[in-house]
């Protein structure tokens, strides 16, 4: 699979060429869904648009719990529906992309007066299995006791009673979205970030394009386009603001807040779905050096675009913690760092946040705008099929155009050409680290640029060996920057740090080590002025601080 040059480098051409062309589908929002949306409704031969207002997956799509996931706790909302579609797309997305998409086991810990008794675990696991179609070595196991703490020596010894033992998959979202733009791009379709729509154009009273406002260099322009598909999550109900359709339903923002620890503070062996005394759930996840936790489900009505984990919800989750795991004792000291995203969920009376439906739902507005809204990271792929049938069918009716149907199941992600099962991903790393190691990188850095990149590590090991710089771990760096520059619209250094590569969550120090080779690359690359540098830098400082600052004295 070729690399197709995906670059803020040539921004003015990219606004020239939109600006320029009719398109079909004009898809608002740069995120999971957005992306999905982009890359099934180009390959079934659309001419398709994508806007988003700020880094691709940067609101919701950045900031999930990470996996692919099945519901297992809708099942006792007897969501069957979710459960089937998600738990069925957990594989049928690993196969997209099994570099991204990596199979992680979780453990459901039997506890007295929990959540979940032994009999309604065994059952609800087996109809989880049934639902997604889970086979061999994956389907469900109930543990006894012994074997429990065998695989997880934390648990609480003196209230356990056993655990269940089941298949998921676990992600980085933003590249997953990343991943499907840059594939949509293989089928026509054209993408830009840091463009936001400041209205709709409109012909006999039906939508016919966008008016867009490039934040970089505030100049607006126009884009014409059959349809309009707004896939803006949180700021859904702003554009049908705009439209003059926000009537029904409407959205319900939760918020959804992490934590990451250092490996050491909390070393647990594998992935754990547990109890909070309150009633909820919650995941402990080991990632490389960290792990992470989470997550909430509050309401939420503040600043949509500075979502921020507050000391309640730092001591919300730590408590839980501590309270499942009696041998460690977390304190907000130890955090490292944290994330906090919205779900744009749709509202439903008299129902609590974390009672709401997880289901997506489509709106459609008297002028035309289609608005999809809800679901899951997991579903997205569903979703965008949904959404794009509905397109399909407007142009059949519409402009007598027969579209074909959706088939990305087979479509692999940018990243796996020749993946064939997760085998392959783990012989690629070990293929990595043999001819990396000489340079003074360890296992650790092949699998983070596998799971990261997949087969693009090719081209970042390319630019890594034509680079000068006399320390090996900032040139490896900087050759991951160049890639991200030239293929993957990085146009900030916080696209780099926080989507592109996570380190900002998963690697905060690493984030501090290359803050100053990397704005001295943006400032060659993109001809920066000081001023422009002093900006970014302060913009990370406090990127950083946001993330991994809990004195008590913040609020």
């Amino acid at each position: 699979m070729k690399n197709i040059e995906f670059t803020n480098l040539d921004r003015a051409k990219s606004i020239e060429k939109l600006k320029k062309e009719k398109f079909d589908l004009v898809v608002i929002g740069g995120g999971i869904t957005g992306g999905g949306i982009a890359l099934d409704a180009a390959s079934r031969g659309l001419k398709v648009a994508l806007l988003e207002k700020n880094d691709f997956a940067s609101g919701t799509s950045s900031k999930s719990t990470k996996l692919i996931h099945g519901g297992l706790r809708y099942l006792k909302q007897f969501d069957f529906w979710l459960v089937k579609e998600v738990g069925s797309e957990r594989a049928i997305v690993h196969k997209l992309a099994p570099h991204l998409v990596l199979p992680e086991k979780m453990l459901l810990p039997l506890i007295e007066n929990g959540s979940y008794g032994k009999w309604l675990t065994s059952v609800g696991l087996k109809v989880y299995d049934i639902l997604a179609q889970v086979t061999g070595e994956d389907k469900r196991q109930m543990l006894k006791k012994k074997e429990a703490l065998k695989l997880e020596p934390l648990l609480p010894k003196n209230i356990l009673n056993g655990a269940g033992y089941y298949a998921e998959y676990r992600t980085d979202d933003a590249r997953l979205t990343i991943e499907n733009i840059k594939t949509s791009l293989l089928f026509g379709a054209q993408a830009i970030n840091y463009a936001s729509v400041s209205d709709f154009l409109y012909t006999n009273n039906k939508v016919s394009g966008v008016k867009v406002k490039d934040v970089i260099s505030d100049n607006e322009f126009e884009i014409k386009s059959k349809y309009v598909i707004s896939a803006a999550g949180p700021w859904v109900d702003e554009l049908r603001s705009l439209n003059n359709s926000k009537k029904g339903k409407q959205l319900h923002l939760t918020k959804g807040v992490h934590l990451v620890f250092p490996f050491q503070k909390l070393p647990v062996k594998q992935s754990v779905y547990f109890d909070i005394p309150d009633g909820r759930m919650m995941f402990a996840i080991p990632r490389g050096k960290v792990t992470y936790i989470g997550t909430t489900d509050t309401n939420y009505n503040d600043n949509k675009d500075r979502v921020r984990t507050d000391l309640a919800d730092a001591i919300y989750l730590i408590s839980a913690v501590n309270n499942m795991f009696p041998d460690i004792n977390l304190e907000l000291d130890d955090i490292v760092s944290s994330w906090a995203g919205l779900r744009p969920l749709i509202h439903e009376e008299g129902k609590s946040a974390s009672e709401l439906s997880r289901k997506d739902e489509i709106f459609v507005s008297d002028t035309g705008l289609v608005s999809i809204a809800g679901g899951k990271l997991t579903g997205y792929r569903k979703m965008a099929e949904r959404v794009v049938n509905k397109i399909a069918e407007k142009l059949k009716e519409e402009y007598d155009t027969e579209v074909k149907n959706c088939y990305t199941e087979k479509i692999f992600l940018c990243g796996n050409n020749d993946f064939k099962k997760f085998k392959n991903v783990k012989k690629y790393i070990k293929e990595i680290y043999e001819r990396i190691r000489a340079d003074g990188f360890d296992k650790h850095d092949a699998w983070f640029l596998v799971t990261n990149y997949g087969e693009q590590t090719e081209t970042i090991l390319d630019y890594y060996q034509n680079r000068t710089e006399p320390d090996n771990a900032v040139k490896l760096v900087l050759a991951e920057l160049e890639y991200g520059i030239k293929y993957e619209m990085v146009l900030t250094p916080m696209d780099f740090f926080i989507r592109r590569t996570g380190r900002l969550y998963f690697d905060i120090d690493a984030v501090r080590t290359y803050m100053e080779p990397v704005l001295n690359e943006f400032k060659r690359v993109f001809k920066s002025d000081d001023e422009q540098v002093l900006q970014w830098k302060e913009t990370l400082e406090n990127e950083i601080k946001d993330h991994s600052d809990f004195s008590l004295t913040r609020s």
